[in-house]
């Protein structure tokens, strides 16, 4: 994927400024940087939820992208498996994602009732879910409340799903679990 010559604000505010980058094609691709630089809106761009406001974005082969947002954004009132059934094809599954995010036991716990790096772990559970049979897995921000030791057995899983994966991370262990690391500042976003 390869964005050229991106240009995007929010109102007056340039957050990319004739942005050019090459992600890679596969592996597990994270971005670093400090907040507020861009990193969010670049995956948005990525995404396909944001178009830009000039510039080109070539992404050869992806057809569908799952993402994890920064929010949780999971269903009041569902427990933890029924957040995964509303995007499972095979419900069966439910256990097998709540299992890979290390919450075997907490399927028929509502959401309400979990702490917030369970919840963190739910919605990552989800967006693994929901990333059967896309070509792209963006997660913005995925082990923010995730103990180390669990964000590495997480992205085990994530790395068996055999997709390209792109994130954004700040803390050393979570950036240390790529395959690349792309440092950014900004905004305007740059490359480091």
């Amino acid at each position: 994927m390869r964005l050229e010559n991106v240009c995007f604000s929010y109102g007056d505010k340039v957050i990319l400024d004739n942005f050019t980058i090459t992600l890679p094609d596969a592996g597990v691709t994270a971005l670093s940087g400090p907040s507020g630089c861009g990193k969010t809106t670049l995956l948005r761009l990525v995404a396909g939820l944001e178009t830009p406001n000039s510039g080109v974005i070539v992404s050869p082969g992806i057809r569908e992208t799952a993402v994890l947002f920064q929010e949780d954004r999971l269903l009041p009132g569902f427990t933890a498996s029924d957040q995964l059934r509303a995007v499972l094809r095979r419900k069966a599954d439910t256990e097998r994602y709540l299992a890979a995010v290390g919450l075997s036991g907490e399927a028929n716990t509502k959401v309400e009732a979990l702490s917030g790096g369970m919840r963190r772990r739910v919605a990552l559970a989800r967006a693994m879910a929901f990333a059967e049979n896309k070509s792209l897995l963006i997660l913005d921000e995925p082990f923010t409340g995730v103990d180390p030791e669990t964000a590495k057995g997480i992205m085990i899983a994530l790395r068996a799903l055999n997709l390209p994966i792109l994130y954004s991370a700040h803390d050393a262990e979570s950036l240390s679990l790529a395959d690349e690391i792309i440092s950014l500042s900004g905004p305007p976003l740059k490359l480091k």
